[in-house]
């Protein structure tokens, strides 16, 4: 067998291979692992939540504590089994969480809530707690604790939670034994050197639940909140502070529903303009390049398959905005092709043999590939980097086409159009131009 036959085959038995992982339906071939896409709130409809955080009491960077919060309600809800939650900051206080496939409002609301917001504070000097304590018997200053001061000690430095009982397991008094992390065992032992001799406040959702003394310095990274708890109350602060404990209060100030045939209309209207886009392309190719035109279009349904499997192997969550950067990419791959092709033109129209012209057109037209290629890449990357949401699922999409069609229009093209260049074709040569 000729070496020239090597690559098309290899190239035509991953495409029909490719073909059962995106689309295993074809043959129904049950035994084949049936791979679903991962569609977007957009398209499978779901919960829109934007939640406004109280940084009134941060101290320290109010970006980490955002931050704090956005990794918490994420492990959260990834322990509920939500298909590919999205939770962001927005802005300097608001946080959106965006969940597909609930379609319940009070669901998504309880997913959320549920997450118990902990923190540590210590005792205000009497003066301070007696001057608001003053003034809030005049009606002022209603919003401050007239008691303990917050900390920068909160939830976000939990590392984990278990019950334990007083007297050694006795059962009498059960506790939620807590251990913080390294930074919050550091904060820890500094809260805790600064105090004492004075109380030590545990917060849980803006209620006092311990009070302790603090009777020496402590260092191991580990307390003990006892509020006269059953077990049962016990178990479900541990389970819920393992879970994730919030570093700030939130607030809900927003809330929508996405409805499920909304979003498969609008998955279908994509999908028909991605099958026109890649009808249209195709045809503009086979009008305007012949041959080589229609080897370009194998190419581009080899580049599709291989995208869609990347996406479901991945795996990418498709929004609208992210179908559209695939559509969009789908001119891109055989924009490659078109300088390859108008270069062959070129050479041919001066004479070369298909050999040469072949040459030369992949040759010459590399550097305006690659270029052309590389700054669409960057564009994709930096949309991808500083934006957010739907925008960052077009760049994701966006980038990945513009990456993979580099493969189709430099290897796959190539293997194919290799097949023709030979002296048989020579008189033949209007099939090329």
């Amino acid at each position: 067998m000729p070496k020239k036959f090597l690559k098309p085959i290899i190239l035509t038995a991953v495409a029909v291979l490719l073909v059962f992982f995106v689309y295993p339906q074809f043959l129904n071939f049950s035994f084949l692992p049936n791979v679903p896409f991962r569609l977007g709130l957009d398209l499978v409809g779901g919960t829109h939540l934007v939640y406004e955080a109280d940084l009134s009491g941060v101290i320290g960077d109010k970006g980490d504590a955002m931050e704090g919060v956005r990794d918490v309600i994420e492990r959260r809800v990834n322990i509920f089994g939500v298909s590919e939650p999205l939770v962001q900051v927005e802005g300097e206080s608001r946080l959106v969480v965006e969940l597909a496939g609930i379609q319940d409002i009070n669901q998504a609301i309880k997913l959320i809530g549920e997450t118990p917001f902990l923190d540590f504070r210590e005792e205000r000097p009497q003066d301070e707690s007696q001057a608001i304590l003053d003034a809030q018997a005049k009606g002022e200053r209603l919003d401050e604790d007239p008691y303990f001061v917050p900390t920068r000690l909160t939830g976000r430095y939990l590392k984990s939670a278990s019950v334990v009982f007083e007297g050694g397991g006795s059962g009498i008094g059960p506790q939620v034994s807590i251990e913080f992390n390294d930074e919050g065992a550091s904060l820890f032992g500094q809260l805790t050197k600064d105090n004492i001799g004075k109380r030590l406040a545990i917060y849980l959702d803006g209620i006092p639940i311990s009070t302790p003394v603090v009777q020496d310095e402590i260092t191991a990274g580990s307390a003990v909140i006892s509020g006269n708890f059953t077990p049962d109350e016990a178990k479900e602060l541990a389970i819920r502070l393992n879970a994730g404990a919030l570093p700030v209060a939130i607030n809900l100030i927003s809330q929508q529903t996405i409805g499920a045939s909304l979003g498969q209309e609008s998955l279908s209207q994509s999908l028909r303009a991605g099958v026109y886009g890649l009808i249209l392309v195709a045809l503009f190719m086979i009008v305007f390049y012949r041959l080589p035109g229609l080897v370009s279009v194998f190419a581009l349904i080899i580049y599709v398959l291989i995208i869609l499997a990347l996406y479901k192997a991945i795996p990418v969550t498709l929004t609208l905005a992210g179908i559209a950067g695939f559509i969009l990419s789908l001119g891109i791959a055989v924009d490659a092709n078109i300088l390859i092709f108008a270069r062959m033109r070129e050479e041919l129209a001066d004479g070369k043999t298909l050999t040469l012209a072949s040459n030369e057109g992949f040759k010459r037209a590399w550097m305006s590939i690659r270029d052309s290629h590389v700054t669409a890449i960057l564009g994709a990357l930096i949309l991808y980097l500083f934006t957010t949401s739907f925008i960052k699922g077009f760049a994701l999409t966006l980038g990945i086409g513009v990456l993979l069609s580099l493969f189709t229009a430099t290897v796959v093209t190539r293997a194919f159009l290799e097949l023709f260049i030979n002296p048989k074709f020579e008189k033949w040569k209007w099939l090329f131009r």
